[in-house]
């Protein structure tokens, strides 16, 4: 079975993009770093044949920052692509543009901890009990 998580074949190339993180990457990481949001982050995660900007191991979240390239139909197509991957093996995937980084960064953090609780909500054997329907992720 292949190694699904940091392949030893991207190590530089993690490194090299942790090294030249994007303006957005860098205001984002401030406020992920640290357990800030009550949660490990990891940036420039390998999953796969993919380079994820930022993972949560505990929620199997990943984060992606979006910059000018996406906005053409074939990074659209790729993007496409490389989420409906990442989501075939369960994860939760969660894409913002980088200039709302920028320009909305408390709207992207209100955003996530909402993220961040709603993956975390597990039912209590109580609630379920009492026909509370809350979703699991």
């Amino acid at each position: 079975m292949s190694r699904i998580h940091n392949n030893k074949k991207q190590k530089l190339a993690r490194k090299n993009l942790r090294n030249k993180m994007t303006k957005a990457e860098i205001i984002l990481w401030s406020k992920l770093k640290g357990k800030q949001l009550g949660y490990k982050f990891r940036r420039q995660h390998g999953i796969g044949k993919y380079i994820v900007d930022f993972y949560c191991p505990e929620l199997r979240l990943i984060i992606e920052l979006d910059g000018y390239p996406h906005g053409f139909d074939t990074q659209i197509k790729k993007d496409e692509e490389r989420q409906n991957f990442l989501e075939s093996l369960g994860f939760i995937v969660r894409r913002y543009a980088n200039n709302d980084i920028e320009n909305n960064l408390n709207g992207i953090l209100d955003d996530l901890i909402a993220a961040t609780k709603s993956l975390n909500t597990t039912p209590s054997p109580s609630s379920s009990e009492e026909g509370n329907d809350s979703a699991t992720f």
